[in-house]
């Protein structure tokens, strides 16, 4: 049995090479960047009117009144001012040759095609326009490779004319093992439970900005043996969830020995998660073989895979520190991940515990926001201490 942190080392160093996929920027929101994406074009690609009102030569602010010609509109080429004249704008217009200043219709005052500025003395040069290029320069880096998309690179990569996007691909199959699992459409007896681990980590997954494909294994060494190996020959990221203890029905250890896949760890000093199964084969897969209960696979996800799938992708990989809000006690010598529920205290993230029934209290999880780590060595930890946070919401 190894520790935590050494099962966090022993993940992370190996972090695998992920595919490429070219994919319309309306599917591209949550995945995660294959490539970098540079400026087409200066930002703003013109000098910008921001305001509406007139855009004049600001020596002509001297005079008491002045004469308007015309309207630069938005979307419209960009048009001459006669000298001594001004021109009404609109926002988003191009700027009007001959004018470097623009002031706002609030302190204009327009009568036929005549204009009066009220306070001339608050419009220096350059006042009310957004200067081409100020944003950002033509060739320039807008979004890294590894950057996950939210709506704000979709506006960007819109903004560059990219109406396909290259993001990473995983091709990962999500395992759920077990007699007592019925489909979600499907009335279970009194003796079985419908699945959900599954459905979870394959959420989780695309929460991470990546999708899987599902499949079901029933207890038997043979059939876990044979659809594992079939599995492992299409998928090159396998994550089982169940039959990695040490009960007669738990068959996933054997299988995956008897398919050549090399064991790295089996077992860490954690509580929930203990029986967490960690390997490799060939270098062509990796496979994270969780134990069943929901909050054991739950977490594994969350301490482990998740910042594998960050490293794979080129993410970094954040932490988190959150304030114990109550005294806590516990006594096994093994590190204790706490379901906590967290509130803001004048900007400190303060974590009290959730109260539940062990790793197999799924609706507990409804009621925390994450887990803190609690280490081992001691018994008592008290209110006021810092630990390591796991956000799950």
């Amino acid at each position: 049995m190894i520790s935590v942190e050494e099962a966090y080392n022993e993940v992370l160093s190996k972090t695998i090479k992920l595919n490429t996929n070219s994919i319309s920027i309306s599917e591209a929101s949550g995945r995660i960047l294959a490539e970098d994406i540079h400026a087409d074009q200066d930002f703003p690609p013109f000098n910008r009117v921001m305001m509406d009102g007139i855009a004049l030569d600001h020596k002509l602010l001297e005079q008491s009144v002045i004469p308007v010609q015309g309207m630069q509109t938005a979307g419209s080429p960009q048009q001459d001012v006669p000298d001594g004249h001004c021109m009404e704008v609109m926002t988003g217009a191009i700027l009007p040759r001959g004018t470097d200043v623009v002031v706002p219709y609030e302190e204009v005052n327009i009568t036929g095609d005549q204009a009066t500025i009220s306070s001339p003395e608050n419009y220096p040069p350059l006042k009310n326009i957004h200067l081409r290029g100020t944003d950002r320069k033509k060739g320039d880096l807008l979004i890294p490779r590894g950057r996950r998309v939210s709506p704000a690179e979709i506006a960007v990569l819109a903004t560059v004319g990219k109406s396909t996007v290259s993001v990473m691909q995983l091709n990962a199959a999500i395992v759920s093992t077990g007699d007592e699992l019925v489909d979600i459409d499907k009335v279970p007896h009194p003796y079985q439970v419908r699945k959900s681990n599954s459905h979870m980590l394959a959420a989780l997954i695309s929460q991470s900005g990546y999708q899987a494909t599902l499949y079901h294994i029933e207890d038997d060494l043979e059939t876990t043996t044979r659809k594992l190996g079939e599995i492992l020959e299409n998928h090159p990221v396998v994550i089982l969830s169940g039959g990695v203890s040490r009960g007669k029905k738990d068959f996933v250890p054997d299988a995956l020995d008897a398919l050549g896949v090399n064991r790295l760890f089996h077992r860490v000093a954690q509580r929930p998660g203990k029986p967490f199964w960690f390997g490799e084969r060939y270098s062509k897969n990796t496979v994270f073989a969780l134990p069943g209960n929901p909050v054991s696979t739950f977490l594994c996800f969350h301490r482990y895979i998740k910042p594998w799938l960050k490293s794979c992708g080129g993410e970094k990989v954040t932490t988190h520190t959150a304030i114990l809000g109550e005294d806590f006690h516990f006594a096994p010598s093994l590190t204790y991940f706490l379901q906590v529920r967290t509130v803001d205290d004048q900007g400190n993230r303060i974590a009290f515990p959730v109260a539940g029934k062990g790793s197999g209290d799924l609706a507990n999880l409804l009621d925390a926001d994450g887990f803190i780590e609690i280490p081992p060595g001691r018994d008592e930890f008290e209110k006021g201490q810092v630990f390591e946070y796991l956000p799950f919401r």
